[in-house]
């Protein structure tokens, strides 16, 4: 009898161990169920590359990946619970095949994951999305949000930024890589910077060591960034290849704070004192250190208290030197980023314009403040650093932090905006920042419609099509004359009722734009709203040109005092512009349309 209890046990377990033990793609994966919500899955074949299945309501599971019995990389994601949203690839070249595994926790025993997981030589990256811009860089897939270390040499523009390639959602900060000979055009890289054991690598910034300064050798590219483990400090890595490969160095972190906000250095070379000087955010102030070496720092200052918008942590911040427009004059500008607490609420950007001496930023209007973009959707503003030319080129993310992981798109999420050339103008006393888009912009122009100039007034509204919006992705330049008019306003439509409106109030002396019927609006309840400039022109002559993508609009003042980017997310193109006006009447003198030479 015995003998027959024990054997009916073992059946019994042999049972139990079969259902715990499955097979996925057919075959090629052996995933072992632990109970708990832990798993082991095994490689039963070859690959490049392990595509992991998304579904961005699920849960969030720690995924470890194991070689030689030990943990050599863990992600954070969103594992398919459902349904499958997407797939992201890990790249299985990395490792030594006949040693991987990967342990799983927090994913049930049931869900679909473990069905979808698949082995595969490769991972289709072509566009897929509806909304993925023709002209603004996106990565080919996952999520980006700040752009990082951005540096040029020796004919090529870097571009890193904050990256997950586990999802189109917030996490796993690696800095991604891309690269561009015109800053227009650019070419997707490998990953330049992963986590480590001091934690995920949160934004930053690169110089150029000419000089050697650092030991590292000439003409090095240094990278310094935030590492965000339980505390933030700062580190630093290097290359030798112009910006392909980067190594660690071995004793970061190079600067450390009791201060839990501390973060996203900003490394320049201060002329004047022969020093580095490095800005970062602490909190809600900026803290400046300076350094021969860029290893060693000195604390030398903070500035912030009393000064500029607090509702927010202060992050990404910028120092750079720029010359005011028809003068000789330079003056420096310290952009500081605000999440949230931007004017039209989430993130935006602010700015201070003064005096720095290598040790101090001193503010020359500290009652006042400045706003970069009058957007809703221009955030984590940097400049290159060592640009052509003594060039001043400024790039931001795209989008917002009150809905950036809600945005109606899956395959990425995230963009940055057009390049910028920065230069500062003097209105009634103070000093502004200007923004106009690079000259380089201008190569895209593949064909124009010059449209010959009319009048509107109150009786008559004019609709003009828009015949080379075939896709999506168009410029447009206008210039207005008003003769008595309180509003002069103008609408970009699609057949499907969907408008962006935008107008001149001359009255309140602001330029709006109202994107509330601009298409897909209903995915956060912030989004559907309208914006707002401030308009510094005191004649008759307005002019704007204007960059539709397929997701943003951005408008600059032709008069280059404003600046404003906003997204959208129409159902089809805007193919059509209708032009009114309210008490009086103005003219549209020029009016051109660009097709912009880029395919789909």
């Amino acid at each position: 009898m015995k003998q027959l209890h024990l054997k009916l046990l073992m059946l019994t377990l042999m049972a139990t161990s079969a259902i715990l033990q499955v097979y996925a793609n057919d075959g090629k994966l052996i995933i072992k169920h632990l109970g708990d919500k832990q798993s082991i899955i095994h490689l039963n074949a070859s690959g490049k590359y392990l595509l992991l299945p998304v579904e961005e309501k699920s849960g969030e599971a720690k995924f470890y990946v194991i070689s030689n019995n030990d943990v050599v990389k863990t992600i954070n994601i969103h594992l398919a619970t459902d349904k499958v949203d997407y797939y992201v690839p890990l790249d299985l070249s990395l490792y030594d095949l006949k040693s991987l595994l990967f342990n799983v926790q927090q994913v049930s025993d049931s869900a679909i994951c473990w069905k979808t997981l698949q082995l595969s030589n490769t991972f289709d990256t072509s566009n897929s999305e509806q909304y993925r811009p023709l002209y603004h860089f996106t990565p080919l897939y996952g999520w980006m949000n700040d752009p990082n270390g951005m540096v040029y040499k020796d004919g090529t523009y870097h571009l890193f930024y904050q990256y997950n390639p586990y999802g189109s959602m917030w996490g796993n900060m690696h800095w991604g890589h891309a690269v561009s000979k015109d800053l227009i055009t650019w070419k997707n890289l490998p990953v330049a910077i992963s986590p480590d054991g001091l934690g995920a690598i949160f934004s930053g910034s690169c110089v150029v060591d000419k000089d050697n300064t650092a030991g590292f050798g000439a003409g090095a590219i240094v990278a310094f960034y935030t590492s965000a483990g339980e505390r933030q400090t700062q580190s630093m890595a290097y290359s030798l290849d112009d910006g392909l490969t980067f190594k660690k160095y071995d004793r970061n972190p190079i600067l450390t704070s009791t201060i839990r906000d501390f973060r996203d250095p900003k490394v320049i070379w201060h002329k004047a004192s022969n020093k580095w000087i490095m800005v970062l955010a602490a909190g809600q102030e900026i803290q400046f250190y300076s350094s021969t070496n860029l290893k060693d720092w000195v604390y030398e200052s903070n500035f912030g208290e009393g000064q500029g918008a607090h509702t927010g942590v202060w992050e990404c911040p910028d120092l750079v030197e720029i010359a005011i427009k028809g003068t000789t004059k330079t003056e420096w500008v310290l952009i500081c980023n605000l999440n949230p607490g931007g004017i039209f609420g989430g993130s935006a950007t602010q700015y201070f314009v003064g005096s720095f001496d290598g040790k101090k930023f001193i503010n020359e209007s500290p009652s006042k403040t400045k706003w970069m973009d009058w957007g809703k959707d221009h955030y984590a503003t940097v400049t290159w650093s060592n640009a052509p030319q003594g060039r001043n080129i400024a790039l931001a993310w795209m989008s917002n932090w009150d809905y950036a992981n809600n945005l109606p798109t899956s395959q990425y999420r995230g963009a940055v905006s057009i390049p910028r050339e920065l230069s500062l103008y003097t209105y009634e006393g103070e000093t502004y920042l200007c923004s106009v888009p690079v000259a380089e912009m201008l190569q895209l122009r593949e064909k124009s419609s010059k449209r010959k100039g009319f009048k509107v007034n109150a009786s008559q509204q004019v609709k003009q099509q828009l015949h080379l919006n075939n896709w999506g992705a168009y410029e447009l330049e206008l210039n207005f004359k008003n003769v008595d008019s309180e509003m002069m306003g103008f609408s970009l439509q699609n057949s499907k009722g969907e408008e962006v409106t935008m107008s001149f109030n001359i009255y309140d002396n602001r330029f709006v734009m109202d994107r509330r019927n601009s298409g897909k609006t209903d995915f956060h309840k912030t989004f559907a709203t309208s914006t707002w400039a401030p308009i510094h022109n005191k004649g008759k002559e307005y002019s704007l040109r204007i960059f539709v993508d397929k997701s943003s609009i951005e408008i600059f003042d032709g008069n280059e005092k404003f600046v404003m980017t906003n997204l959208v997310f129409p159902s089809e193109p805007y193919n059509s512009i209708n032009f009114y006006t309210k008490g009086g009447s103005y003219s549209v003198t020029s009016f051109t349309i660009y097709k912009l030479g880029l395919k789909n």
